[in-house]
């Protein structure tokens, strides 16, 4: 249990963060709170810092017989996984539009489904606008059906001051809506300028902080066929994780609200 503790920290927080707080361990000397008190001051960075301690309250509440120096051999070897894992990241382009001789881009759908498919605990979509998607649709209830749990990202049309046509919920379908948490930007914590609003302008998937795309296309049958359109598709590393995280404080400081 500490060692998945341990695993899923590394992929939270920089290795030479872990590194510190290894050493922070060994050296100290002491016991229980007094010892997590002392690394977590070991910690400059304040996010890093609340994910450390958070780490070995649970090592203290329900590992006690672990000594910290153990503790501190699965932070490094945590540490070093990590490393070996980012080191193994892969960044495609990924394309809609006319064909270009000799550039094997991926296309766009077809990269949001590879993200989509292989989703096994978590998915976090966002887009502007929603149409005409029913190899989507379909993937997104694919996936609820594996036990991944789905969060959506839309712009409503009542919050874009009319700039949508159509309904982005209503795209989504049924079977989306019942199986998915829907969220949405609230005109109240939208930015405003010269008398424009901010719109939900992000268009990107991630799945289980793994696999990210990141795109100008939005989930439309235009974007996927007739736009020219082009994103990233990245696996591994840091930043699909990042990118998850950065949804998830969004959702817990209410600047993202459930529909």
């Amino acid at each position: 249990m500490l060692g998945e503790a341990a695993a899923e920290l590394a992929s939270r927080v920089p290795a030479e963060t872990l590194e510190l707080a290894a050493s922070a361990m060994e050296t100290c000397g002491r016991d229980g709170h007094v010892l997590g008190s002392y690394v977590a001051g070991a910690i400059p960075h304040p996010h890093y810092r609340g994910l450390l301690t958070k780490f070995l309250s649970k090592w203290q509440a329900e590992c006690r017989g672990v000594s910290r120096e153990a503790v501190a051999l699965a932070l490094r070897t945590a540490a070093h996984a990590q490393r070996a894992h980012e080191r193994g990241q892969s960044v495609e382009l990924v394309w809609t539009g006319p064909h270009a001789e000799g550039v094997p881009f991926r296309r766009t759908e077809q990269a949001i489904l590879q993200v989509l498919d292989t989703a096994q605990q978590r998915i976090t979509l966002v887009s502007y606008a929603v149409y005409r998607i029913p190899h989507v649709r379909e993937a997104l209830v694919r996936a609820a059906g594996r036990g991944a749990r789905v969060r959506v990202v839309v712009e409503r049309g009542d919050e874009a001051g009319g700039q949508i046509e159509y309904d982005t919920l209503q795209s989504l379908g049924s079977e989306v809506a019942a199986c998915s948490d829907v969220y949405y930007w609230p005109e109240d914590q939208r930015a405003q300028r010269g008398g424009k609003t901010g719109s939900l302008h992000a268009k990107c998937a991630v799945s289980d902080g793994r696999c990210l795309l990141v795109s100008s296309a939005n989930l439309t049958a235009y974007a996927f066929n007739l736009n020219m359109e082009l994103g990233v598709l990245i696996t591994g590393g840091r930043l699909p994780c990042e990118a998850e995280e950065h949804f998830d404080k969004l959702i817990a400081a209410g600047v993202l609200a459930r529909v």
